[in-house]
């Protein structure tokens, strides 16, 4: 199929509740616009020490990975991060990998924002179409 890469916003969850209740202006949430390769055999989203300092994310655990050589690796693990793909959008915690080179979008936000890997066209879509409905009562 090939390497797909996806633009991507990267949002501070907590920023975004600050801003929410007033504490902080929206302008003030911390976000980073990068370039993540789709990784389906990652599980979530998996970033370096750059991009968690730049957000200003909190390391809340410790969780072991494996990486796509077969090693594992005892991995940090942030508070949610926001994440956004066009109109659409999912809150995960991250994996830290100080040294990754790439941001890594894995099966789990790719599920919840319902995207899948157009193989043809090598790029992300909406499974279910490239329009998201939501019916809020």
């Amino acid at each position: 199929m090939g390497t797909v890469y996806a633009e991507i916003t990267l949002k501070n969850s907590g920023d975004i509740i600050k801003a929410r209740d007033g504490i902080i202006p929206e302008k003030e949430v911390r976000r980073t616009f990068v370039r993540a390769l789709v990784d389906t055999g990652a599980g979530t989203l998996v970033i370096n020490e750059a991009v968690r300092r730049q957000l200003g994310l909190e390391i809340r655990g410790l969780r072991s990975a494996e990486l796509a050589d077969g090693a594992k690796q005892i991995c940090r693990v942030t508070e949610p991060v926001e994440i956004q793909w066009k109109d659409r959008d999912t809150t995960c915690r991250a994996l830290v990998l100080p040294d990754a080179g790439d941001v890594l979008l894995g099966a789990i936000p790719l599920e919840d924002m319902d995207l899948i890997i157009d193989p043809a066209r090598r790029e992300l879509t909406g499974a279910h179409g490239d329009e998201v409905v939501c019916l809020v009562k």
